[in-house]
């Protein structure tokens, strides 16, 4: 069973910036592409960033040019660096293994997430 720890989450003013890292247990971690999710209040979770075994990266539009996923399989981590928030980024976010090709979440163990204000 694999485990996640998410941290680095707090509360920042629009314009500013935050880095998210996720600590993942299990030896084969670096087989698996990863994503970071987000949910905020009253709205459905969705993928923010994701990242495949080899590097490739995807975002959707609304955080693309703004966040950067990456990772380190000799740490078992990624991490999310989010830069120039805005309010609407305001949300719990979580990571999680993800599958292809729709970065649907692998596991349903999910971690307790961190969360992210945004607001001045």
């Amino acid at each position: 069973q694999v485990q996640f720890v998410e941290s680095g989450g707090g509360l920042v003013q629009p314009g500013g910036s935050l880095r998210l890292s996720c600590a993942a247990s299990g030896s084969i971690f670096s087989i698996y592409a990863m994503a970071w999710y987000r949910q905020a209040p009253g709205k459905q979770r969705e993928l923010v960033a994701g990242i495949t075994s080899a590097g490739s990266t995807i975002y959707p539009d609304s955080v693309k040019g703004r966040f950067t996923i990456s990772r380190d399989n000799a740490k078992n981590t990624v991490y999310l660096q989010m830069n120039k928030l805005k309010p609407e980024d305001t949300a719990v976010y979580y990571c999680n293994a993800a599958g292809r090709p729709t970065w649907q979440h692998l596991f349903d163990s999910w971690g307790q997430g961190t969360q992210v204000t945004v607001s001045s």
